[in-house]
């Protein structure tokens, strides 16, 4: 006998009922995102995007495609969390330029030296001061958590190719994620350490502050100093564009 389809229950029709009903649906999903996001997201507006993104799961779901409408809304809610990250972007192109700058350095100087370049060092190949440069940590931080899955003409993400999964396109995947783990191991251990923290544990910053016991800021610092170190070792990777 052939499996019948399995159909879900609808949301309900009410829009006061349905956000009441899935109100700590949008909760999680917004605590989950904040933690690792930096303090000016208010949680307050992920979450009110996220009730629009559930208002229009109800709208557009069908119980036929084969998903629980909490699965499906949870979908939905997410990424109109990450809609609205996207737009409340603070960074603006010059911010954008200056980390390509900074991981241009970083490559060169590594390239010529043979060792992780420092900051003093490219700082002076940037010509801006150390204090500069450590802003220039922080931003790269925040620029690449309020990134999350957005690419654009300015995106500093460094991510796997998509495309169609064909065999070229999961060759290319394959090559990429050997690379990157090969780029990370390489990392000082600071460095690698704080990486591991955050994307493996998923702490915040505050959190692996209290590990390394140094301050958040410090953290942050480090962080991007990470991201840019991947993304200077992994420039025929990056989606880099000119402005």
């Amino acid at each position: 006998m052939s499996a019948q389809p399995q159909y879900f229950s609808p949301p309900p029709a009410n829009d006061a009922e349905l956000v009441k009903r899935y109100s700590d649906l949008v909760r999680r999903i917004a605590r989950h995102l904040i933690a690792r996001l930096p303090t000016s997201v208010d949680i307050a507006d992920l979450t009110q995007a996220g009730v629009i993104g559930l208002l229009e799961a109800a709208r557009n779901y069908s119980g036929a495609h084969g998903a629980s409408f909490e699965t499906y809304a949870g979908i939905r809610i997410r990424g109109a969390m990450l809609d609205e990250l996207r737009r409340g972007d603070w960074a603006p192109r010059s911010v954008h330029r200056r980390l390509r700058e900074i991981s241009g350095a970083m490559r060169s100087i590594e390239q010529e030296t043979g060792h992780p370049a420092r900051d003093a060092e490219v700082a002076e190949r940037v010509g801006i001061t150390l204090d500069e440069f450590h802003r220039c940590l922080q931003d790269a931080t925040q620029c690449q958590m309020l990134s999350i899955s957005a690419h654009d003409d300015d995106s500093d993400e460094l991510d796997a190719p998509s495309g169609d999964r064909g065999p070229l396109d999961q060759l290319e995947r394959a090559e990429f994620q050997s690379e990157m783990a090969a780029a990370i191991e390489a990392l000082p251990e600071r460095e690698k350490l704080v990486l591991s923290l955050y994307y493996n544990d998923e702490m915040n910053l505050r959190e692996i502050g209290a590990v390394l016991e140094v301050s958040e800021s410090r953290v942050c610092q480090i962080h991007g100093q990470a991201l840019l170190r991947l993304r200077a070792r992994l420039g025929n990777w990056a989606g880099v564009h000119a402005s």
